[in-house]
Parts: C-alpha cells; sequence; structure tokens
C-alpha cells in the first residue's frame, strides 16, 4: 500500500491471453488478478492510472465488506456486555469499547479504562487494549495506539482481524488420521469445511473465496450437522442469491449465529477471504461447540447412566439384605419352636421337613448371602471410579450384620437338628414299648380267654372220688392264676410309663388294659364262684356217699335181725347214736 492507503502494482506481465496482468501484494490478501488489455490504452501510464483507479475501487469495496462483516462480529460479542458500535472507525477509538471487547473474548479482566474523553485518555486506553494483546503474544507490526484514536480504516481493520485471527481461529484444529502434518489454523479451517461438504454434489471447497458464491458450501454445513432444518437436494447452484439467502437465515434463526455477510457481500467475483473467514469460523465453533456439548452430554450421560447403575445396586443390595434378613429371622423362629409331633410318623415328617429345608432351601440363600458380598463390593467399586461416595450399608444391614445373623441361623439349626434326633429315638422307644405292650396284652388276653373258658366248664363228675380231683386240680387253676397276677401286673406297668411318657396313643393303650383288667377280674370272679359250686358239689357227694353206706348197713342188718335177732337191737342202737357214720362197723 502506498501511503495514502491505495495499493501498489506489484508486477506486470502477460497471461496465456496476451492480456496484462498485475496483483497486489499489500493490504490484507490479494484482491485477485485484474485483466484489462493494454490495447485499449494510448500509453503505459494512462494504462497504470487505470489500474491504479481499478484497484483502489476493489480495495474500498472489500474495505466497506470487511467492514461491516467486522462491526457485526464486534456486536455479536459485546452484546454480551449489553453494548455495541455503531461505526467501527469511530467507536474503538476511546478504547474503551475495545477493552471491553477483549475482556469478553478472554474472559480475563482487563485494566479499567481511564476516565476522560481527551485524546490523552483515548491513547491511555487503547494502548492498555494493544499492552494485553502483546502479553498474549500477538504480534501488532507497525500499529501504535495513535493510530486507532486517528480513526485509521486499515489499521483499525487488521487490529480487528488480528484480534479474530487470535482468539477466534488461532485455536482451531481438525482431527483427522494422520496428524503428523501440522496446519495452520486458516488451512485446518479449510480442511474442516471440506471435511464436512464432502460428498455434496457440487460443492468443492478449495479455498475461502470463490468456493462460497454459489452458497452451496454454507447449506452442506449447515445441512451436514443439522439435516432436519434443510433439504440440501432441492438447492440449484445457478440460484446462488437463494441459497446464501437460506442457509444465512437458517444460521441466524435457528442456530443462533450473527449474520456477518449478506448475500451480495459473496455472490461477487471475488469476495472478501476475511470476512469468509471470521463468517465460516463461526460456523465452525457452534457446531464444535454443540459436539463437544454432545461429548459432554454423553460423559455426564455416561456418569447418571454410572450413577443410575450404582444406585439401583444400591437399592437392590438394600432389597435383598432385608429379605435374606427376614428370611434368616423367620426361619430361626420356625427352628427354635420345640413342639415337636408326638408321633413317631410324624417326627419322622418333622426331620424330613428339616433335611429338605437343609437341601433345597437354604442352599439359594447361602448363595443370595455370598452374592451380597459381591454386589456391595461391586457398588463401592463402581462409586470409587465415578469419585462419588462410597456406599455404607446402615446398620443392622452391613455384611458384618448378616454373617452374624447366618451363625445364629446355623446354630438354631444345629439345635432343632439335635431336639428332631433326640424326639426321633424316643418316639422308636415308645413304639417299641407300645408293641411290647401290644404283645404282652394279646398274650394276657388269649390266656385269660381261654381260662374263662376252662373255668366256666362245671364237670366235676358224679363220684366224690371224681369231685374231688376236680377240687385238686381247680385249686392248681387258682395257683396258677395266683402266680398270673404279676404278668397281668406288667402290663399295667408298661401301660404307665406309656402314659407318662405321652404316648400319642395312649387311648387305645389304655382301652386295652382295661379290657386285660376286665378279662382278669371276670376270672377271679369265675374261679370262686365255681371253687363254691365245686365245694357244694364236693359235700353233696360225700352225703350221697353215706346215703349209700346207709342202705348197705341196713340191708345188712335184714340180714343179721333174721339170724341174729339181739345184735340187730344193739346195731340200730349203735346207728342212733351215730347217724350216717362211715365209721360204722361193716358187720352192722
Amino acid at each position: 500500500m502506498s501511503a495514502n492507503g491505495v495499493g501498489r502494482v506489484h508486477g506486470n506481465g502477460l497471461n496465456g491471453a496476451g492480456e496484462f496482468y498485475y496483483e497486489a501484494v499489500e493490504g490484507s490478501q490479494n484482491p485477485g488478478g485484474v485483466l484489462l488489455s493494454p490495447a485499449a490504452f494510448i500509453n503505459p501510464a494512462q494504462y497504470a492510472s487505470v489500474l491504479e483507479g481499478r484497484f483502489k475501487q476493489l480495495q474500498d469495496e472489500r474495505e466497506a465488506v470487511q467492514k461491516k462483516t467486522f462491526t457485526k462480529w464486534v456486536n455479536s460479542h459485546l452484546a454480551r456486555v449489553t453494548c455495541r458500535v455503531g461505526d467501527l472507525y469511530s467507536d474503538l477509538r476511546d478504547g474503551r469499547n475495545l477493552l471491553r471487547l477483549l475482556e469478553v473474548l478472554s474472559g480475563e479482566t482487563l485494566p479499567k479504562p481511564t476516565k476522560g474523553r481527551m485524546r490523552i485518555h483515548c491513547l491511555e486506553n487503547v494502548d492498555k487494549a494493544l499492552q494485553f494483546l502483546k502479553e498474549q503474544k500477538v504480534h501488532l507490526e507497525n500499529m501504535g495506539s495513535h493510530d486507532i484514536v486517528d480513526g485509521n480504516h486499515r489499521l483499525t481493520l487488521g487490529l480487528v482481524w488480528t484480534i479474530i485471527l487470535r482468539f477466534q481461529i488461532q485455536d482451531i484444529s481438525v482431527e483427522t488420521e494422520d496428524n503428523k502434518e501440522k496446519k495452520s489454523a486458516k488451512d485446518a479451517l479449510l480442511l474442516w469445511c471440506q471435511m464436512k461438504t464432502a460428498g455434496y454434489p457440487n460443492v468443492n471447497v478449495h479455498n475461502f473465496t470463490t468456493s462460497w458464491r454459489d452458497g452451496l458450501a454454507f447449506n452442506a454445513i449447515v445441512h451436514k450437522h443439522r439435516p432436519d432444518l434443510l433439504d440440501f437436494e432441492s438447492l440449484k447452484k445457478c440460484n446462488a442469491h437463494y441459497n446464501l439467502q437460506n442457509a444465512f437465515n437458517l444460521a441466524e434463526k435457528e442456530l443462533g449465529l450473527t449474520k456477518l455477510l449478506d448475500p451480495e457481500d459473496v455472490n461477487v467475483d471475488q469476495p472478501d477471504e476475511k470476512s469468509i473467514i471470521t463468517y465460516v469460523a463461526t460456523y465452525y465453533h457452534y457446531f464444535s461447540k454443540m459436539k463437544a456439548l454432545a461429548v459432554e452430554g454423553k460423559r455426564i450421560g455416561k456418569v447418571l447412566d454410572h450413577a443410575m447403575e450404582a444406585e439401583h445396586l444400591v437399592e437392590k443390595y438394600e432389597s435383598l439384605a432385608s429379605e435374606l434378613l427376614q428370611w434368616i429371622e423367620q426361619t430361626i423362629v420356625t427352628l427354635n419352636d420345640r413342639q415337636l409331633a408326638n408321633s413317631l410318623s410324624g417326627v419322622q415328617n418333622q426331620l424330613q421337613s428339616f433335611n429338605s429345608y437343609r437341601t433345597v432351601e437354604k442352599p439359594p440363600k447361602f448363595t443370595e448371602k455370598g452374592n451380597l458380598e459381591v454386589l456391595l463390593f461391586t457398588v463401592q467399586s463402581k462409586l470409587r471410579a465415578n469419585n462419588q461416595k462410597v456406599y455404607t450399608p446402615r446398620e443392622g444391614r452391613l455384611i458384618s450384620d448378616i454373617n452374624k445373623a447366618w451363625e445364629r441361623l446355623e446354630k438354631a439349626e444345629h439345635e432343632r437338628e439335635l431336639a428332631l434326633r433326640t424326639e426321633l429315638i424316643r418316639q422308636e422307644k415308645l413304639e417299641q414299648l407300645a408293641a411290647r405292650f401290644d404283645r404282652k396284652a394279646a398274650m394276657r388276653e388269649t390266656w385269660l380267654s381261654e381260662n374263662q373258658r376252662l373255668v366256666s366248664q362245671d364237670n366235676f363228675g358224679l363220684e366224690l372220688a371224681a369231685v374231688e380231683a376236680a377240687v385238686r386240680k381247680h385249686e392248681a387253676i387258682e395257683t396258677d392264676i395266683v402266680a398270673y397276677s404279676g404278668r397281668v401286673q406288667a402290663v399295667d406297668a408298661v401301660a404307665a410309663e406309656l402314659a407318662a411318657e405321652h404316648y400319642h396313643d395312649i387311648k387305645r393303650i389304655a382301652a386295652r388294659q382295661h379290657n386285660v383288667a376286665r378279662l382278669w377280674d371276670f376270672l377271679r370272679q369265675m374261679v370262686a364262684a365255681r371253687r363254691e359250686r365245686l365245694l357244694l358239689n364236693l359235700e353233696l357227694q360225700k352225703v350221697f356217699q353215706d346215703l349209700l353206706y346207709l342202705m348197705d348197713w341196713m340191708a345188712e342188718m335184714k340180714v343179721i335181725a333174721h339170724d341174729s335177732p339181739g345184735q340187730e337191737a344193739r346195731g340200730v342202737a349203735v346207728y342212733l347214736t351215730h347217724p350216717f357214720s362211715p365209721s360204722l362197723p361193716s358187720k352192722y
């Protein structure tokens, strides 16, 4: 640039078409090649003058676009502190807005602006801003605070562009499969654009100027990240103004991006590179932030998932621990119940149920106890991994509490088994005793029934000798019965022992004992009655015997009387003195 801000011609030459070509090298960027035919001018001086004018016109146009773009960009950030600039050149001169802008962009606290409106105050404020930029390692060549205070257009734009580079473009980087080659921020931004627009028809981003004129690249970037906002296939390359307007409006309304450019700023032969870079960078930061938020959201979601999972596991532990402890306490109560069945079959059933508890019901609960320990370890490990407070079960739900309860369960289990087996032995003995009672009772009942049948027969005989023999046999029966009383008493003793042990079928035992006692009493009564009948029969037989003797004697006396009458008289006297005497002499 010359002193008056007009670009200098770097060189000249002929292009392939034989036309004169020049390039402006000073300023922000190459404004583009300008083609003018030398044949249209009379002499080289006139031709150079025309070129100079054309160059200044292009420079002014680009400066106007940059001013508009940079002003909108500055206001988009100053809006956060409720400030704005109307004219970029004049509203930055006092340095106040410049300091506010840098504070917003950097997030740091800058020195407070000097109060006052005098030039010296303005210089101090701008100098504070420039000093801060130098501290941020921003290179400011041939620029002083007086240039900004004086409102130098070119240097003011240069300062804003430097700020944009430092705070919006410098940190741009793109991850690729091959990151060996370090790219500049501009190249990284270009690569990002190429990656996002790859595969879209009629979109070929290779620079920040002509590649954006038709608006398809802007729409492709929006569609890549938000396909719900537009139908890319409906866009036509020939309708550049519509495409640009559509992309800018969507970005402003749906994404909240400040509309830094208008379609007419881009839909030109050579769009301003700085303006497009500035605007495209806002897309990059927005979508990068959206991606970061998505990643952060996933991370937070993952943390929340872990937290919810841990919370679910804690609830599961609490529930399973409560259920297990409740089962243990209920089982202990059941095991401590000593109301055992009062029969061998009942105790056998209880022992079978107990064995079923030990082999079927208890093992899964033991597995649950082990799983609870693993579950608690898992919960605590997950919480530690997530840097969360480690969960500790409340009192009564600790693993140690569960282990103590399990020990009490096993003690109750052992005592239950001991009680059942002791009762089983007792019931087996009672059954054996009851069987012995039944055998004894059956033998007594048989013996008593046979003897009742025996003593019920009164076949004493018709002669005295037979009756006397029956008396002797009866006495033998009585002797046997007296001796048998001990055996009857043995039945009573066994029944009494069964009653003392609360034998379950004691009613049957008592009924049979009563039957034996009844048969015994009845037998004794029958024997006594038979003795009376037998003794009476004996006396009767004796009388019959005496009568027979008398009859024999009288017959004999008749014979004697016939032969010796005196002797007969003496025999009668003897008889009268001793009637029915068996000792009566046979001769009488």
